[in-house]
């Protein structure tokens, strides 16, 4: 009879993820590794991947990550879950074509912009909007203009997200560099890369990538991470693969040799941007945050509020406020007040943060009323 699998507890589940993101200490590796480790990294706000960066890597600084940008290295464009990542040109290269379908779907399904459209009646849009896009960076309502000219009497804005949703695209620089401004412009992959996407990675290969980073997980969680549904795959894999059971029952999957550490190993306080992955790559987030924690402690108005680790848990959120000259910054704990004795080694990692955040501006630490 085979063996029962080990219950692996929610603190256990805690320390495995933040082992994989590189969280139980700052490592010496390179930006560009790092992302093909995560499977890249949010960057619906361009400067995201900074601060992730920033979080998990010993003398991060702007510049490295500004250079693969400006190499075209690495690259911003909508991936897992119809959202903008910041990934390798290699992972764009091989990661988009797998979610190519996700997005056109998104188009007819999802958005308001695919009601009445066909793949027929968009077939002409399509090939003009490439045309276009590959010209030069637009952006999506210089595109509209364009579009409009070609085809009069018809929704042009709807047309021109169509064109954003199904043909392959990128965003251009300068945004994605540090410090860097201009508008939200895109432009085709031949363009920018010098190729089309493809060949896709192998479905078996991003779900061994994705435990890498975010095991151990189950086939629900790898769908909350992608949009994408691969239980058959967990399946086929299951002989290469170590199984679990969590605190509720269900069975979890882990790669054999992937670190696990004991459920009471230390965790520094951390400080991670908006939108982080390591909140939304599970479907039971109970493993970072407390069950019943929802995900309000995102921006809705383009202010970067970040999420405050505790523990290995989120106890707080943190945003940057400009004081007089310079800035400090504010971290509302949630539910509880953070007891005194914890709040120096938080205000030193967030001192840290101010510093890379607004280098030599006169900073400071306080901690706000309690959100409950």
């Amino acid at each position: 009879m085979p063996a029962r699998p080990a219950t692996l507890s929610r603190r256990a589940l805690n320390r495995a993820l933040l082992a994989r993101q590189l969280l139980l200490k700052r490592h010496r590796r390179s930006a560009s590794s790092t992302l093909e480790h995560l499977v890249g990294m949010q960057a619906q706000a361009p400067n995201l991947p900074y601060v992730g960066l920033w979080s998990r890597l010993a003398g991060f600084s702007h510049e490295e990550l500004s250079r693969l940008v400006e190499a075209k290295a690495a690259v911003r464009l909508s991936l897992m879950r119809n959202t903008i990542h910041l990934v390798t040109a290699r992972d764009a290269i091989a990661l988009k074509p797998l979610f190519q379908p996700l997005h056109e779907r998104g188009l007819y399904r999802g958005s308001p912009w695919g009601k009445g459209l066909t793949p027929k009646d968009l077939a002409p849009v399509l090939e003009a909007g490439r045309e276009l896009m590959h010209e030069k960076p637009r952006t999506v309502a210089e595109l509209s203009h364009l579009l409009r000219d070609r085809f009069p009497g018809r929704d042009h804005v709807a047309l021109a997200y169509a064109v954003r949703y199904v043909v392959p695209l990128v965003f251009a620089t300068p945004r994605g560099i540090w410090g860097a401004g201009g508008p939200v412009t895109l432009t085709t992959f031949e363009a920018w890369l010098g190729r089309e996407p493809g060949p896709p990675i192998a479905r078996e290969r991003l779900v061994l990538r994705y435990l890498a980073a975010f095991g151990p997980a189950t086939p629900a969680d790898f769908r909350a991470w992608s949009g994408l549904a691969m239980r058959e795959v967990f399946e086929d894999l299951r002989p290469r693969l170590s199984t679990f059971k969590a605190e509720s029952g269900g069975e979890l999957f882990d790669l054999p040799r992937a670190p696990r550490p004991g459920a009471d190993v230390e965790v520094p306080p951390r400080l991670l941007p908006d939108y982080d992955n390591i909140l939304l790559a599970h479907a039971d987030r109970t493993r970072i945050m407390a069950p019943g924690e929802h995900l309000g402690l995102f921006s809705s108005n383009g202010i970067m509020k970040g999420s405050l680790l505790l523990d290995g848990f989120v106890r707080g959120s943190w945003i940057p406020v400009k004081v007089g000259g310079g800035r400090e910054l504010l971290i509302t704990p949630f539910k509880r007040p953070i007891p005194k004795p914890e709040r120096s080694p938080i205000a030193a990692e967030a001192m840290r943060l101010l510093e890379f955040l607004a280098p030599g501006e006169a900073q400071d630490v306080r901690f706000g009323p309690v959100k409950s």
